[in-house]
């Protein structure tokens, strides 16, 4: 079965087909670097972080971008308020943004373009435009002859005509017609600024991606990716700034992911709900918040509750749980060689489960129905363990497939045995001690020492094994 993917552009999920067979090329809409990740940013973070690790997985080469904004009015802002320039806070807000990521499980981008780092291409893009007769320049400002791009609202269905009629912009008097969008803003006096043919000033906010994507990844990508907000009209006036000059597609395949919501309302810092990653991230680890933001499919509203999250945890606590004691069981190897091969029986299923998985996310990354077949895993890996005349082979075959579906969803990345401190060995080894001269008191009194340490102990029928909470 070919991975299907819902395109925006046309409405109807397509076979996905990239341009190049085993290459795959992405672009996802980066942060405007001036402050924290909240919540709602992380969520097409993880999405596209997972579709990019599927299309990985089944052998594509994906070349995965993803940029900075590392100038504009909000850094302008807030670096008048923080008293440091507006580089400053770009690398200050990058550095948090890139330990959020690794926070969050995420991989690295394959790039991370800035703003200010592409400045010749952006205006060099601007400049075609102009030649072309779809960019004007007026007191400073350039912009972008809207009207003159007669697919302009293909993308999210926007009509012009009725665009004109209610437009939202401040009316501005140096447009020819305010559905215009800038694409050059000349500075103000003492703001950061760069030297261009219509004088000193700064990129517009759409224009940045339409000559990043040309620069990195060529005239037309397989994927375009952001958040459902970006559809209009920030992916709208990339089609329309692209398109013009290059006579092709954007993009083949435009995917967005749907809002996540606080008390059912769209995350919003100006409704004072934009909870940041940093502080969830310090009560929660990287599985339960992907767990969450996977349990519901991408173009799903999600609701964000601390129940939900708090679910999530104890979800992967059973995951992270049944990895472990088949890891163990591996490791005691008491029923045949490494090398013999699995029983038929769980060879079968496990090849069913993974099947499973595989089909649930070629249908447009169907994550929900792709964690059904991960405790499918947990049922047969608690059964295996019941079984004492289980083999090592399918504790090794169960370990592979687990670890197959995870590194897409990496919802257990915890689930790798920890090292004990200094503390912890001595107390675990003090029990066992305790236990082999039946002083049951004082085992129990080290059970519970562990257990305030963050230490849960399993007396198992293959021995005692510990885990962190």
């Amino acid at each position: 079965m070919a991975v299907q993917i819902y395109n925006t552009m046309t409405r109807s999920k397509e076979e996905f087909v990239p341009q190049e067979p085993g290459k795959v090329k992405i672009y996802v809409c980066g942060p405007t670097v001036y402050g924290y990740m909240h919540i709602g940013n992380a969520r097409p973070v993880i999405v596209f972080d997972m579709v990019r690790s599927y299309l990985e997985q089944i052998g594509n080469e994906v070349r995965y971008i993803t940029n900075f904004t590392d100038v504009d009015d909000k850094m302008i802002r807030k670096a008048e308020e923080m008293n440091i320039t507006v580089a400053e806070v770009a690398e200050m807000f990058i550095t948090a943004y890139q330990e959020d990521l690794a926070g969050l499980g995420v991989k690295p981008a394959t790039m991370n373009p800035r703003v200010t780092e592409s400045m010749d291409k952006i205006i060099e893009f601007i400049k075609e435009l102009e030649e072309k007769g779809y960019a004007y320049e007026n007191g400073g400002d350039v912009y972008y002859r809207t009207g003159k791009f007669a697919n302009y609202g293909k993308l999210s269905g926007q009509n012009l005509e009725e665009l004109r009629f209610g437009i939202r912009v401040e009316v501005d008097s140096r447009k020819e017609n305010q559905e215009d969008f800038v694409l050059w803003k000349a500075a103000k006096p003492g703001e950061v600024h760069w030297h261009s043919p219509w004088g000193e000033g700064r990129p517009g906010w759409h224009i940045e991606c339409s000559a990043m994507v040309r620069e990195y990844l060529g005239k037309t990508i397989d994927i375009h990716g952001g958040g459902e907000d970006l559809k209009f009209p920030h992916h709208e006036c990339e089609c329309a700034q692209t398109e013009v000059l290059t006579g092709e597609p954007l993009s083949n395949y435009w995917m967005h992911n749907a809002f996540l919501n606080i008390g059912d309302e769209k995350m919003s810092k100006s409704l004072g709900n934009g909870l940041l990653v940093k502080d969830i991230r310090a009560r929660f680890k990287a599985g339960a918040i992907r767990y969450f933001m996977l349990s519901s499919h991408y173009r799903n509203p999600l609701n964000f509750t601390e129940e939900a999250l708090l679910s999530a945890e104890k979800s992967v606590e059973r995951i992270t749980l049944a990895v472990g004691n088949v890891k163990h069981r591996l490791e005691l190897g008491t029923n045949g060689a490494k090398e013999e091969a699995a029983s038929l029986q769980i060879t079968e299923r496990l090849a069913a489960i993974v099947n499973n998985f595989h089909t649930r996310m070629q249908d447009d990354f169907n994550t929900p129905d792709a964690i059904t077949a991960v405790f499918d895993w947990v049922s047969l890996a608690n059964l295996t363990l019941a079984d004492n005349n289980a083999l090592t082979a399918d504790f090794a075959a169960l370990l592979k497939a687990f670890t197959e579906m995870n590194t897409v969803l990496r919802l257990s990345p915890e689930a790798d045995e920890e090292v004990a401190g200094e503390e912890v060995e001595r107390l675990i080894a003090e029990r066992a001690e305790a236990r082999k001269n039946k002083n049951w008191s004082r085992s129990d009194e080290i059970r519970d020492e562990l257990n305030a340490l963050g230490i849960l102990l399993e007396d198992t029928p293959q021995g005692m094994r510990w885990r962190r909470k």
